[in-house]
């Protein structure tokens, strides 16, 4: 099992960032910025989804998103297969997804993060996901587009979707070029996948 102890974004402003992310989701988001020049532009290929406890978080957590500097994509609404979910961006130009499975008034405004996932665009899904399982990843979900891996004892679950389809589903245009601006902290070792998102080591997990 392969374990993802954090995400490193990559941003053209680090103070910045750290302040949007800590005014958002306070010191528990196991994510990290760093500075970087590295030329992007639109869909850098990867997106965050947030779970939260509740419809009232997520409005919550929105808001205060939007406050902070955030772009609406798709604001918190009731979705078709019975969840709560809102998109946005973030001002380094990073796409992510508030949402959670409870039912309208459960969890309260209660702002406690209960997962966190990363979903790659990835140009072949099947060749993504055979890659991954020969370095110690599990398949938990396979929806043929879609797949999620086991998380074992990481703070991050990673998916592989389909880039345009990554896409759609934001509501965001799939075109984009230059560097992904993301680094994935793993406990194991570092590499570069066959989509070209970086992999670095990070310190093993607490017990």
């Amino acid at each position: 099992m392969t374990d993802i102890a954090h995400v490193t974004l990559e941003v053209t402003d680090q103070a910045s960032a750290e302040a949007f992310y800590r005014t958002v989701f306070g010191p528990d988001l196991p994510v990290q910025v760093r500075g970087s020049d590295a030329p992007t532009t639109g869909f850098r290929g990867f997106t965050v989804g947030v779970d939260l406890r509740g419809p009232a978080a997520v409005d919550d957590v929105f808001a205060r998103a939007l406050a902070a500097g955030a772009t609406a994509i798709k604001p918190p609404e009731a979705q078709q297969w019975g969840g709560y979910s809102g998109v946005l961006r973030a001002p380094d130009g990073s796409v992510w997804k508030l949402a959670t499975s409870a039912a309208p008034g459960a969890g309260g405004a209660d702002p406690t993060i209960e997962r966190v996932v990363l979903l790659l665009g990835v140009a072949d899904v099947a060749a993504s996901t055979r890659a991954y399982v020969d370095r110690g990843f599990e398949v938990a979900k396979d929806y043929g587009q879609y797949v999620e891996l086991e998380p074992g004892d990481g703070a991050v679950t990673l998916g592989l979707y389909e880039r345009t389809g990554l896409a759609a589903e934001f509501g965001v245009d799939p075109e984009g070029s230059g560097a992904h601006g993301l680094a994935i902290g793993v406990v194991g070792g570092g590499f570069v996948d066959v989509d070209g998102f970086a992999w670095e080591t990070a310190p093993a997990l607490e017990a």
